[in-house]
């Protein structure tokens, strides 16, 4: 099978256009989303939790879970 022919040049710059993540953001994809449920009965409490219980508090508040730094996984390389 012929390879299809690829213009030189075309490639972009490698690192322009693109920010820094940081570690916290990285393994924000491996994190589970947990419902308020579990936050009010986890037994190490973190602040994201208690403002998500703070908010879900309210009257007529949609929720759709927060993401648990205690069930972080390892960022995919």
């Amino acid at each position: 099978m012929a390879k299809a022919n690829k213009k030189p040049g075309n490639k972009k710059p490698a690192g322009k256009g693109r920010h820094q993540i940081s570690s916290e953001e990285r393994n924000r994809f491996n994190m589970k989303v947990v419902t308020v449920d579990k936050c009010i009965v986890c037994k190490q409490q973190c602040e994201r939790g208690l403002a998500y219980i703070k908010k879900m508090a309210e009257p007529g508040a949609i929720g759709f879970g927060v993401p648990c730094i205690l069930t972080k996984g390892k960022a995919y390389k």
